[in-house]
């Protein structure tokens, strides 16, 4: 085969492979172009042959080109010949851009020649660029993600840096979601991006870990009391609502913050000491709190009672107490409310005080609830059975029991396996439970309540529920809470407060119980406000079921028009 006749398909080839070909001599002079070079550079191929390198170098990395290309025409190695590196090049509208290079390096009938093959890699960098944002940035606010910030702990701590670390919770987010909708809720976090930011110094770096999670990082700061202030500042920006649309949305944020190496020299340790004290803020609600190392200890006996009460479900050690709920006027038992008690084998009969608000939170929370419910619903028709007068079981609901998404149901069937009728049962709420307004929430209390089951709101008055509360729950009774009564007689807004209640009850329709009812005088008092029925010391603690059976029978025996009986 002649020269002539094999040049012919390789010219072809290298015509019209899309990389683009360059070859220069050892004195930098372009000597050869392909169609693809010109195409990525700009240059008719005329432009190019016999100009140098430097035509499409850019100026600040020709120093460093001509001094290898100098050395490889000096005879010495190319240290790049084989390798593929990645540099940037120079269109002829003087616009840079990055290129991938292969270097060969030969020697001709004219000294050392070097050819490049050259691909531009625009699009990769770009694509590069967009994964590594997706990887390191929130694409919904822009905010750094969970993994750019744990990055940035983690430099920050492992040079020793003094470090503080905020930990953000909204409070009622969910709501908004549920309520407003997803593209509300997305609309509100991306003004939470630019709103905890600006209430920060500029070296703050805020990040969104996960839905309505937040974290701030302060690098250089070693004092709690800046921390502190930082925090402080973030709350702050709350105060003014959030403009969405046509909706003005008012958040609470609890917030919680450590300093390192003070509360952790280590990334997990000083998240954890920060979760600990956002733990607490939650518990005050709209707060902040920063690490003590109290809380650590205060966590330990939290787990240390949660493991007790796994091994008390099991071992069946909860029992109910029952209070009685009295007719003032007449004395007589009108209903009975069912107490939770934990028989606990070493410290004894512990009263809810002791360990309801961690069993609230529990695992075995539904289970117990659950089983509440079952035995207050097997006493109450036992009770029946063995030729009581009828009383109404009033029972204390966990929010888990509401979320599981069953109420109605599990009411219903416990109440028809007793044989039980609706309106023997009463179910009793707290202001946590009643201003959840869900529909999903609510639309079992209505089928209950549709039913003839009973809806107590307990404790009213001493918390943020507002009428609308009322209005949307299907109540019977309202319970007049005892921190009320226990003082009406001496603090006169106590008892306009318990006024005010009764005649709002009597405007609605609702049934009244007052809690806490210890001495006659303020059962005369109640009395001549409009208060029929009332629970307390006054006619009984809390009793087991044998003690309250032996109440009733007592109260039985009591001719109709005697004075009320006094337990």
């Amino acid at each position: 085969m002649t020269p002539t006749a094999d040049a012919s398909p390789l010219a072809g080839f290298v015509e019209n492979i899309e990389f683009a070909l360059v070859v220069i001599d050892a004195g930098r002079n372009i000597s050869f172009v392909n169609k693809s070079a010109e195409r990525m550079f700009g240059y008719d191929r005329a432009e190019m042959v016999g100009q140098t390198l430097d035509l499409i170098i850019p100026a600040r990395l020709r120093g460093a080109h001509n001094a290898g290309i100098a050395r490889v025409g000096a005879g010495e190695p190319s240290k790049l010949s084989g390798k593929t590196v990645e540099v940037s090049a120079l269109r002829r509208d003087g616009s840079e851009f990055p290129i991938e290079l292969s270097l060969s390096v030969w020697q001709g009938p004219n000294g050392v020649s070097m050819g490049g093959i050259i691909r531009d890699i625009s699009e990769r960098r770009q694509r590069d660029m967009r994964l590594h944002r997706l990887a390191h940035q929130d694409t919904l606010t822009g905010l750094p993600n969970r993994l750019q910030f744990d990055m940035q702990l983690e430099d920050a701590l492992s040079k020793g840096e003094a470090t503080g670390l905020l930990l953000v919770d909204l409070d009622g987010f969910k709501k908004v979601n549920d309520t407003l909708g997803h593209a509300t809720g997305d609309t509100l976090l991306q003004a939470l991006a630019v709103r905890l930011p600006a209430a920060l110094d500029a070296n703050a770096m805020v990040a969104r870990l996960g839905s309505d999670e937040f974290a701030v990082l302060l690098r250089g700061i070693d004092k709690p009391a800046a921390v502190a202030a930082a925090a402080n500042s973030l709350l702050h920006s709350f105060e003014q609502p959030f403009e969405i649309g046509d909706h003005l949305l008012k958040l609470g944020v609890s917030i919680g913050g450590a300093v390192a190496p003070r509360d952790g020299a280590e990334p997990e340790e000083l998240m954890a000491s920060a979760d600990l004290a956002l733990f607490r803020a939650r518990q005050q609600g709209s707060s902040y709190r920063i690490f003590e190392p109290g809380m650590r200890n205060a966590v330990a006996v939290r787990r240390a009672l949660q493991d007790e009460l796994l091994r008390a479900i099991g071992a069946r050690e909860f029992v109910l107490h029952y209070q009685p709920q009295v007719c003032l006027e007449s004395g007589k038992v009108l209903g009975a409310e069912a107490l939770l008690r934990w028989n606990h084998p070493s410290r004894g009969l512990l009263a809810p005080a002791d360990f309801l608000a961690v069993l609230e939170t529990h695992s075995g929370a539904l289970t117990v609830g659950n089983w509440i419910l079952e035995e207050a619903c097997r006493q109450s028709a036992k009770w029946r059975a063995d030729g009581f007068a009828p009383i109404t079981m009033a029972i204390n609901l966990f929010a888990v029991q509401v979320n599981a998404g069953n109420l109605a149901d599990t009411v219903t069937s416990t109440l028809s396996r007793h044989g039980l009728p609706a309106n023997a049962l009463e179910l009793e709420v707290t202001e946590t439970i009643a201003l959840d307004y869900e529909e999903r929430t609510l639309a079992p209390f209505r089928k209950l309540g549709k039913a003839g089951v009973g809806l107590a709101f307990d404790d009213f008055g001493t918390g943020h529920a507002a009428l609308s509360t009322i209005k949307r729950f299907p109540l019977t009774v309202l319970k007049v809470d005892r921190s009320f009564v226990r003082d009406m007689l001496r603090d006169p807004q106590d008892a306009a407060i318990v006024r005010a209640v009764l005649g709002m009850a009597r405007d609605m329709g609702l049934s009244v119980v007052a809690e806490g009812i210890e001495t006659r005088a303020q059962e005369a008092a109640l009395y001549a406000m409009g208060c029929r029925v009332g629970q307390g010391y006054l006619y009984s603690k809390a009793l087991p079921a044998s003690e309250f059976e032996r109440m009733l029978k007592q109260a039985e025996q009591v001719p109709e028009k005697a004075p009320a009986i006094r337990f």
